[in-house]
């Protein structure tokens, strides 16, 4: 069936009950991407901790996790608390500042392995201070800006800084580095000097810790732009790649994979043809979302493959604006089209399920069980 599939008759034939717009996941992609990654970080010695944030899906995580994963990472503290019902060790990888997260960080806690990326002192106090009422111990990362300028200590010699505070906090104990090199967006071909200014970075960090008696167990970085060149940061011993498992246009045209290996998709109508040399579908701003696509920002708002000169020039709320004057031949009106969106990850959260299909059974609907969990 996997070979089936990758044809976008099957696709459209395997959903042809469905009402649009639908969210459609096919399980064998999924698979393969899967266990495609859990091969390579096993060949080069690391660990993966894959982020959540893509599928926001318990059974998704579960296929994660039976392939090799050693643990999970989630962004917020409610992703958290539902994925701590499959796994027991997961990372936080997000600054939880605020009394409200840090209590309940602290109630995980208790029963399980919950670690935090904190960039701060004041951080590492609320989660302390809460940890230590709640008799928990919360593991820390100290997170080293490596290059994104989001978050992150600005240097190695603040990372030992707040690596010597951990240490000496009750609440909470120092289990290592944290990074995202969320800036390197090149191809695999031309990433490895960043990576090396990266692996830089966290040895001479490292280094610095040794030298102060503290241990980097834990040294936990990636993306999926990265996932493939992660050992080229001979310091990393995880990484927590998140789009890896559906990949999307940007993984695409950032040079990461093929489209046969995007593993999602939205199943569309055309309502309308009214407009000479444009189409509409029924996904707009609140279906497909409306990020760019980063390696290439002229290329409209996804991709449809049965029409690949097509370009979606305009979303609004449920409107999408297909410019359909350079293909071959037109969508009809009440054609149903399949659209690989830019970023599949905001496009998950903005529904309550999705439908898988697989080996020729009828699509089975699986929750989005942290649609929308932002604290």
């Amino acid at each position: 069936m996997t070979q089936a599939i990758n044809s976008d008759n099957v696709w459209l034939e395997a959903t042809r009950q469905l009402s649009t717009p639908s969210l459609v996941i096919d399980l064998p992609r999924v698979r393969r991407n899967v266990t495609r990654l859990a091969s390579y970080v096993e060949t080069h010695g690391l660990r993966l901790r894959p982020h959540t944030k893509t599928h926001k899906s318990k059974k998704m995580g579960m296929l994660q996790l039976e392939a090799g994963a050693k643990g999970l990472t989630a962004a917020k503290v409610g992703e958290a608390e539902q994925f701590a019902s499959i796994e027991n060790d997961i990372l936080v990888a997000y600054p939880a500042f605020d009394p409200a997260r840090a209590t309940r960080l602290a109630l995980l806690g208790r029963d399980r392995t919950i670690r935090v990326a904190v960039d701060s002192a004041e951080g590492v106090n609320r989660l302390a201070e809460v940890a230590h009422s709640a008799g928990a111990v919360l593991g820390i990362l100290v997170d080293l800006d490596v290059g994104l300028h989001r978050t992150g200590v600005a240097s190695p010699q603040d990372a030992l800084g707040l690596a010597r505070h951990v240490a000496l906090t009750k609440g909470v104990r120092l289990d290592g580095l944290f990074c995202y090199p969320g800036h390197i967006w090149g191809t695999p071909e031309s990433q490895a000097s960043r990576l090396a200014a990266v692996n830089a970075l966290l040895g001479e960090t490292i280094d610095l810790w040794a030298n102060d008696g503290l241990n980097a167990e834990i040294v936990s970085g990636g993306s999926t732009p990265t996932a493939y060149r992660s050992h080229l940061c001979q310091r990393l011993t995880e990484i927590r790649p998140g789009t890896y498992i559906f990949n999307d246009r940007n993984t695409v045209d950032g040079g990461y994979c093929e489209w046969d290996d995007c593993a999602a998709r939205m199943l569309c109508t055309v309502v309308s043809t009214a407009v000479s040399g444009q189409v509409v579908i029924d996904a707009g701003a609140k279906t497909l979302a409306a990020d760019r696509c980063i390696p290439n920002l002229e290329s409209g708002n996804g991709f449809i493959p049965e029409y690949p000169q097509a370009r979606i020039t305009a979303l609004s709320e449920e409107h999408g604006q297909v410019d359909v004057s350079r293909c071959e031949r037109q969508p009809k009106l009440g054609e149903r089209l399949t659209v690989i969106p830019n970023h599949i990850c905001p496009c998950v959260n903005l529904h309550d399920g999705f439908w898988c299909i697989d080996s020729g059974a009828e699509p089975e609907r699986w929750p989005v069980d942290t649609r929308g969990m932002l604290t």
